[in-house]
């Protein structure tokens, strides 16, 4: 009969128990580090929403772009002529004008009343005229007479003279009466002479103060128009053909000479205003041909100006429009302009990707032959351009590689395409 013994079952117990617990633990270490071997699983990049391009050699455009405005070369401010108050606005901005378009009418009392007096004075001084002419005129008249009085004695003296001189000869008549005679025809003659010469420096005299007086007439005319044309300024004008770009006053506010009342550019003189970022503009020469698109139309040009200094991060391109102007042409309208740098001949390029720079080595995501999955390559990128870019290694002609966002896969060099 045997006899069960406990503790030699209890010690077998024991060691199965640890040869179980060794098992699982070197199971459970192998899984581990089978696990941390493991490659992580490869992302998914839908083919949908990704931008693909391929490599491909030959002419690559460089271009650089930037936004701006179409602004008039031509301006003209038009400036208040005197001291007055803005009674109307007759033009609103956005209107074409003529050089003759009233724009604005001001008010002055003090002006136009000095214009009103002025008229008069010219009338005062115009019948000042008349009554100094027929006064001259009279004392002109009566020095006539005295004139002619005075040679009709010396006639009748004369007469007398050559009477008593025949007589005289025949014993007639004594020698005193003739000497007589002969003083008072002296007399008379000299009389005489004084007179003509009185008559003749009248009518010097008469025309001296006709030609002072019309001076003074003609003086205050000057004036007078001066005046009008005053009181006529008042209805401010635009001076130039053009659009009317700004209107600086309003209704009832009082101005001062020279404030800028209106603003009037010259629609057939416009040029663009570009700005080019500081981080391309590098390469942008005067005399670059340029291509403005005012949305409703193209128009072509060239660099005029670049602006010595940045602002804002952006420098200002000024472009000269030498195409036909569309007829949406404006100043101040929004526009995007396309500055032509060069052309690169028998070069690779790819479209521009959105992660990268020219001059920089990026890591790209190139697509495998089948298509299906894409490998992480290093690509060094040379001169880039508006929407392409310069291939210098890396790539080869007829690649496709991936050109849209991928920095949330920057820890993988393998994806799969979808």
């Amino acid at each position: 009969m045997d006899i069960k013994r406990p503790g030699k079952s209890k010690l077998k117990r024991r060691i199965r128990t640890g040869i179980l617990v060794a098992i699982g633990l070197a199971a459970v270490g192998g899984i581990t580090f089978v696990l941390a071997k493991l490659k992580p699983a490869a992302p998914t990049l839908d083919r949908s929403t990704a931008v693909i391009d391929t490599v491909k050699r030959g002419q690559m455009l460089r271009e650089v772009r930037g936004n701006g405005t179409l602004v008039p070369q031509v301006t003209r401010w038009v400036i208040a002529p005197a001291e007055g108050r803005v009674e109307r606005i007759l033009v609103q901005a956005g209107v074409e004008v003529g050089s003759g378009t009233v724009i604005v009418e001001l008010s002055n009392p003090q002006m136009e009343q000095q214009a009103i007096d002025a008229e008069f004075q010219v009338k005062a001084a115009e019948a000042d005229q008349e009554s100094l002419r027929v006064r001259l005129e009279s004392e002109n008249m009566t020095q006539q007479s005295a004139t002619a009085s005075i040679n009709a004695e010396y006639s009748q003296a004369r007469i007398q003279l050559d009477t008593d001189e025949a007589l005289a000869k025949q014993g007639l008549v004594a020698a005193l009466l003739l000497k007589i005679s002969r003083v008072k025809v002296q007399d008379l003659a000299n009389r005489l002479k004084v007179e003509q010469q009185r008559l003749a420096i009248a009518g010097k005299a008469t025309k001296a103060q006709m030609n002072a007086q019309t001076a003074r007439i003609q003086q205050l005319r000057t004036l007078a128009k001066l005046k009008k044309d005053q009181v006529e300024a008042l209805k401010v004008r635009s001076g130039s053909n053009g659009v009317l770009q700004v209107v600086a006053v309003q209704e009832g506010q009082q101005v001062t000479p020279g404030v800028n009342i209106a603003r009037v550019a010259d629609p057939a003189s416009l040029k663009a205003e570009l700005k080019i970022a500081e981080t391309q503009i590098k390469d942008v020469r005067v005399g670059q041909p340029v291509a403005v698109d005012t949305r409703n139309g193209m128009i072509q040009g060239r660099v005029s100006r670049i602006d010595p200094a940045a602002r804002e991060g952006t420098f200002v391109v000024d472009a000269e429009l030498t195409g036909p102007l569309p007829g949406s042409a404006r100043p101040d309208l929004s526009v995007d302009g396309t500055i032509e740098l060069e052309r690169l001949n028998n070069v690779l390029y790819v479209g521009r990707p959105a992660f990268g720079q020219g001059q920089q080595t990026v890591g790209m995501f190139r697509l495998t032959p089948d298509g299906q999955e894409a490998v992480r390559t290093q690509v060094a990128l040379g001169r880039s351009s508006v929407s392409t870019i310069e291939i210098i290694s890396g790539l080869k002609e007829g690649d496709q590689v991936i050109l849209s966002d991928t920095s949330a896969m920057d820890s993988y060099s393998r994806i799969r395409i979808r």
